[in-house]
């Protein structure tokens, strides 16, 4: 980053150093050589300028990225927080939702799934959780989503999702393994793979990927309470969200 800000600086000073050369001298022109010469100097003897110009930089785009996605939320607010077809738990009418985007390959969404689950709880009841599949490894967390979307469709699916979360490591996530929970859950193993392969099924987790994607959800857990935007795991600040959206 340094590079391409220094070369940013250095361009301003040219444009600006000729003037200044102009007036200084009679009437005489400085060559490119003796201007960069000039702007190496003053930035070796002020770094400071560079500290100042990334500061700038970052903080620009920092706001610019938080506005992006605030106003990404705003357009999709009801396929967040209000889609029929989302699971959930705790009551329809609390007055904060958390939304969790996730992986069942996720390792941070796996050691979490204890806290998130206790959330509707833990606020008396004042706290509903969504989640939304987000397979962002693909291969068999795609098949796993849709085995726990196909499991809500015979009323087992936050059983199937814990169940799945739970899963001490990556290599146990296997077809044999979601048929064997399917079983221990009293599915109906044969019509939760027919609804895997469901239009149904699969457009509703099509459509939670490309809301995902138009939200900026490029890691798990992604957490979203109203327009608060929590990456990671990260438990103190996802309560302090929800104690400012119970508290506003």
């Amino acid at each position: 980053m340094i590079r391409p800000l220094l070369a940013s600086t250095a361009l301003g000073l040219l444009a600006l150093t000729p003037a200044c050369a102009d007036s200084a001298q009679t009437g005489g022109k400085m060559d490119r050589a003796e201007i960069e010469k000039i702007v190496h100097e003053y930035i070796v003897a002020h770094p400071e300028v560079i500290e100042e110009a990334i500061y700038a930089l970052t903080e620009r785009e920092r706001v610019a990225a938080e506005t992006a996605v605030k106003d990404a939320i705003a357009a999709n607010w009801d396929a967040l927080y209000n889609l029929p077809t989302d699971y959930s738990i705790g009551p329809a009418d609390a007055p904060v939702t958390v939304v969790e985007f996730f992986d069942y390959r996720c390792g941070y969404c796996k050691r979490s799934v204890d806290w998130v689950q206790s959330l509707p709880a833990a606020y008396n009841n004042k706290v509903r959780v969504v989640f939304k599949e987000h397979p962002i490894f693909g291969g068999i967390s795609h098949d796993a989503a849709l085995a726990a979307l196909a499991a809500g469709r015979q009323g087992k699916y936050n059983g199937m999702h814990v169940a799945l979360m739970k899963l001490k490591s990556n290599d146990e996530l296997t077809d044999k393994k979601i048929d064997d929970i399917a079983k221990e859950l009293g599915l109906n193993v044969q019509k939760l793979r027919a609804d895997m392969k469901s239009m149904e099924v699969q457009k509703q987790l099509a459509d939670v990927i490309s809301l995902g994607d138009a939200l900026q959800v490029d890691g798990t857990p992604g957490f979203f309470i109203g327009d608060t935007v929590v990456s990671g795991a990260n438990q103190p600040a996802i309560d302090a969200a929800i104690k400012k959206a119970l508290a506003g």
